[in-house]
């Protein structure tokens, strides 16, 4: 049934769990998924199409746990949500003919520049804190250039939602976490809109990916908002860290 042997769409299955556990939190579920995608013997194209539909399933989860806890209100974030697919559309029909090599060296950058910022800034709490753009602006800002990004590579996107929101939104930790889920569920929606049509989707070992995203991002999501912003911050530095020497191992070959 699977598109790959048995003992590794089982390897996969136990990568989406960990990956959906992880991105729940601090985002960078990709970075646990996509490599064992190329490892079981996907093409980029392959893989970065299954990571979509195996991660929509946990980021919706994460959205609806999020959701029904109260943490976030999903009707108020319906226009940033429709920004994110639109944009994440538009970066997948980029990535289907431009190399992401540039992007590989520049990344790592990036996300040691987020875990350092989210290890040595001090008070970053549950709390909301001095919010620098509306939500308007916001929306055809940040969102925007997250998703596009999303559609076109994809590690990081949820840790740089997440500083999106902290920093320019103004939002606390654990209310930035919520509202992550949304928009990274839409540029997932967004990106497989483009990737469908090319039949270049692993179906089978995605969904089965799907449901252990389901259950990692479940437990996740109830660990975030049990512990908050004491579980958030280290996680992400230790994803963007994780990140990082990932993406400039696989830069420097």
């Amino acid at each position: 049934m699977f598109e790959v042997a048995t003992h590794l769409a089982l390897l996969l299955i136990l990568a989406a769990f960990v990956a959906g556990f992880v991105d729940s939190i601090a985002g960078g579920g990709g970075l646990i998924a996509m490599p064992m995608l190329l490892i079981a013997g996907a093409t980029p194209l392959e893989a970065l199409a299954t990571n979509k539909l195996q991660g929509a399933f946990g980021a919706g989860t994460a959205t609806v746990a999020y959701a029904r806890a109260g943490h976030v209100r999903l009707k108020d974030q319906f226009g940033m949500a429709a920004v994110s697919a639109l944009a994440a559309a538009a970066g997948a029909l980029v990535a289907k003919s431009m190399p992401a090599d540039a992007l590989r060296i520049i990344m790592p950058v990036i996300l040691v520049a987020v875990a350092a910022f989210f290890a040595l800034k001090p008070g970053l709490s549950d709390r909301d804190r001095l919010q620098r753009l509306s939500l308007a602006h916001f929306t055809f800002t940040a969102v925007p250039l997250i998703a596009a990004y999303d559609g076109f590579f994809g590690p990081g996107t949820g840790s740089f939602f997440m500083l999106a929101f902290v920093m320019l939104a103004g939002f606390g930790m654990l209310k930035a976490t919520a509202h992550t889920k949304l928009l990274n569920f839409s540029s997932n929606i967004g990106s497989l809109a483009v990737f469908i049509p090319l039949g270049v989707m692993w179906w089978w070992v995605g969904i089965a990916m799907g449901l252990a995203q389901m259950a990692g991002a479940t437990l996740g999501a109830r660990m975030a908002m049990r512990v908050g912003a004491r579980l958030i911050k280290p996680l992400i530095v230790l994803v963007s860290v994780a990140m990082a020497l990932r993406l400039l191992w696989q830069a420097l070959g």
